[in-house]
């Protein structure tokens, strides 16, 4: 991801914990096991399904090898997001809403 000063990167399947922060826009708090921190809209996510499945296999990744330890819930919310969002489009473009 790409800061206003730098480019910043996190290791998906090394992940140690997904926050979702709520404020004025809402946050996700991405850090791996090598200290890497990344901040990102969740709508970015939902816009874009490729990054999102993409970081959906990588923090599956971290679960099953066991860094993963905080985020789970987030993680959930915001694939039930991805999953209904894309639901609608699919029955918009079909006439079916």
């Amino acid at each position: 991801m790409r800061g206003p000063l730098r480019e910043r990167r996190v290791r998906t399947d090394l992940l140690v914990s997904v926050r979702c922060l709520d404020g004025v826009s809402q946050r996700l708090v991405l850090r791996d096991a090598f200290g890497g921190r990344v901040e990102i809209d969740p709508e970015v996510l939902v816009r874009n399904p490729p990054l999102w499945f993409r970081l959906e296999a990588g923090a599956r990744k971290a679960a099953a090898g066991g860094t993963l330890l905080c985020g789970a819930t987030a993680l959930r919310r915001l694939s039930l997001r991805v999953d209904r969002e894309a639901a609608q489009a699919v029955f918009k473009v079909s006439g079916l809403e």
